[in-house]
């Protein structure tokens, strides 16, 4: 019984914890994909080690061809779903950009 009891706790400590997103997505007026619009990192590289900022991410959006920028800040975890449409920036502590990747 107690065994049943601490994965019920723990099952909802996952529950609770996967609904706090830290990352941050701009707001499209389209939540759905567009099979057209998918992200190109390729010439958004050179933008490790930039800052993060709000122009730094408007210029990854714009460059990658996504249709979607979501910020990773550090030691956080976010949803591993897949977008095609969407690019993904990490920054550490310094607010230093360290990964751009699409999904």
């Amino acid at each position: 019984m107690q065994n049943a009891i601490c994965i019920l706790v723990a099952s909802l400590t996952l529950i609770a914890c996967s609904h706090y997103d830290t990352a941050k997505s701009v707001p499209t007026p389209d939540d759905q994909p567009n099979p057209g619009q998918t992200c190109d990192t390729t010439l958004v590289q050179d933008h490790i080690g930039h800052d993060a900022t709000q122009e730094m991410g408007a210029a990854i959006l714009k460059e990658s061809g996504a249709k979607t920028l979501r910020w990773g800040p550090p030691n956080s975890a976010w949803a591993m779903d897949y977008r095609e449409d969407r690019v993904n920036v990490r920054y550490d502590e310094a607010m230093k950009i360290t990964e751009i990747t699409c999904g």
